[in-house]
């Protein structure tokens, strides 16, 4: 098959699923009423809570959760259960879970003050389960914040040509802010300039790479990059999110729609043929395709990290309720979009190398000379852009490092943040003190784990992490529709298949870690499904639909 008809059977259901099952879903559940302040106005802090412009918030979102993950995600998808099991689970997830998932806890929070999905679960689910949770995804965001930190600063080492333009949208996007927000430069003529300056910045990049001596302050350069990104993170999360959050993820999305723009182009030009077969197998060394295609593709279809955003920074910034759906539904589609030309590109522009030792078929640049996904991802990003009259394969390439690595950098500080919101709620303490001791400790307790390297031991279970945080936020929203009387099948069954997948991935993983005497992968899978268990408990009664009910929670959504 052609890989561009493909992709437009793939974009054609998307937008209608946009269109359809996202207004759907926001009349039968939400209802958005603009006479509602949100907690942008009503609890305007200057810092966390502040109305954004929708472009600016939709580049918060879309940017801090895109990341690396429908990236990664759906090419080592392709690579072991081939490109037709991989965009099915795309296209269908997305639309059906993981876009509800994520527009429903945007909605949720900012119906409840802007508190965090772990907040909510105290209303739904008592205190005992939301501060279990919310220790639970604590953690989950520490790691996120060590393992990006090594991913940029290994990005930093290897593509030296990124360094000034990636620190250079942090200046720009700065500047961007203050005359958006404080001097009122028109948004049009403001995001004009940007985009010429980061041009600019590309260009004098490209002239002038940082490259890093063998040693420099006594390390070596990947971890002297680490701990500029962890100092780095520590004051981001802490800056008002109009003065360098909300302005730097919306010039970072720029970036991406002029990614998308010239992948799709370059792929309506080329229209490469796809030679990746459409089915590998039930089985590869990653495991079943059930439940693992489900657990190694999150990004892209349905992902728990989408839910700390939703309900952690884009509800504090959204200025109407009838903004959300565009946000919270329209981020995840367009997540989506991503994910399907990364999987053309992997089926289509990625040379085949059917000799791999790791599965029927790899690619020969990602299991060979051309080293891991990320340097697959550009290569042939490359090939397809290379097809545009003017455009070179090394241009392309570092186009698509240079938007990657927008991404990565935002989720970073945005996951600090985060993790800052959680300490708060858990210790109760909000105030301007514990901004910077939340911070402190999330980034002392992430740096630690990236500098020893720790983070390798703890790395093999994020995947399935991850998705059991889906299920169990889709089981808090699940419970918060009990609550006000709303139907809760649009959400229970997607939770049901979540855990279901979850527990499967966890429980396949943690017999193959006792296998290799990995003892301490095995117990932390093991207490994972405790966890999940432990939830699965708390919520028996909405997850068997038995009829409930809880006031309390009607009283709060009516604010």
């Amino acid at each position: 098959m052609n890989a561009l008809i493909w992709a437009i059977i793939v974009l054609v259901w998307l937008l209608l699923g946009y269109r359809i099952y996202g207004r759907f879903i926001e009349s039968r559940l939400v209802e958005p009423d603009d006479k509602n302040a949100t907690p942008a106005h009503s609890k305007n802090d200057g810092v966390d809570f502040s109305p954004a412009k929708t472009p600016l918030l939709f580049g918060h979102h879309f940017s801090s959760i895109a990341g690396a993950g429908p990236i990664v995600g759906p090419l080592i998808g392709v690579m072991y259960f081939g490109w037709l099991a991989a965009s099915v689970w795309i296209a269908v997830g997305s639309v059906l879970i993981g876009a509800v998932h994520d527009y429903l806890s945007l909605m949720i929070s900012v119906r409840n003050g802007g508190n965090s999905i772990a907040e909510v679960a105290q209303l739904t689910l008592g205190k005992r389960s939301k501060n279990v949770f919310a220790i639970f995804l604590w953690l989950a965001l520490v790691l996120v914040v060590a393992i990006f930190g090594i991913v940029t600063a290994n990005t930093f080492v290897s593509q030296p040509q990124i360094v000034i333009p990636t620190f250079g949208l942090i200046l720009v996007a700065m500047v961007f802010g203050y005359l958006v927000y404080r001097i009122g430069v028109n948004l049009i003529i403001g995001t004009l300039v940007a985009i010429g300056l980061l041009a600019l910045l590309i260009w004098i990049g490209e002239m002038i790479p940082i490259e890093l001596p063998s040693t420099v302050l006594g390390m070596a350069p990947v971890t002297f990059w680490f701990w500029i990104l962890m100092i780095y993170a520590l004051f981001a999360s802490i800056l008002p999110v109009w003065f360098l959050l909300q302005p730097r993820d919306y010039l970072s999305t720029w970036m991406l729609f002029i990614g998308l723009g010239l992948g799709y182009i370059g792929l309506i030009i080329a229209h490469p043929n796809i030679n990746a077969p459409p089915f590998v197998s039930f089985t590869s060394v990653k495991g079943p395709l059930w439940p693992m295609l489900f657990v190694l593709i999150a990004c892209g279809a349905v992902s728990g990290f989408h839910s700390l955003v939703s309900g952690g920074t884009s509800s504090k910034q959204l200025d109407t309720e009838r903004k959300g759906r565009l946000v919270g539904y329209g981020a995840m589609i367009t997540e989506a979009v991503l994910a399907i030309l990364v999987v053309c590109i992997a089926a289509s522009t990625l040379v085949w190398d059917p000799s791999s030792a790791e599965s029927t078929f790899g690619y020969q640049y990602l299991m060979g000379a051309g080293g891991g996904p990320i340097i697959a991802f550009a290569s042939g990003y490359g090939k397809m852009v290379s097809a545009i009259p003017g455009m070179t394969l090394v241009a392309g390439m570092f186009i698509g490092m240079l938007m990657l690595n927008a991404f990565v950098i935002t989720t970073l500080d945005t996951s600090t943040r985060l993790a800052r919101f959680l300490i708060g709620e858990l210790t109760g303490f909000k105030g301007i003190g514990n901004r910077w001791v939340a911070t402190v400790v999330t980034i002392l307790f992430a740096a630690y784990l990236g500098a020893s390297g720790s983070y390798k031991t703890i790395w093999p279970v994020f995947g399935a992490t991850n998705q059991l945080v889906a299920a169990l936020a889709l089981i808090v929203i699940s419970s918060y529709l009990v609550g006000i009387r709303k139907p809760r099948i649009y959400t229970v069954v997607p939770a049901i298949f979540m855990l279901a997948t979850t527990v499967a991935a966890l429980i396949y993983q943690m017999i193959g870690f006792f296998e290799s005497n990995e003892v301490f992968l095995g117990v932390l899978s093991a207490i994972l499904v405790v966890l999940a268990i432990f939830i699965i408990f708390e919520a028996r009664a909405v997850l068997l639909f038995v009829k409930t009910q809880k006031p309390e929670i009607v009283k709060s959504s009516n604010r």
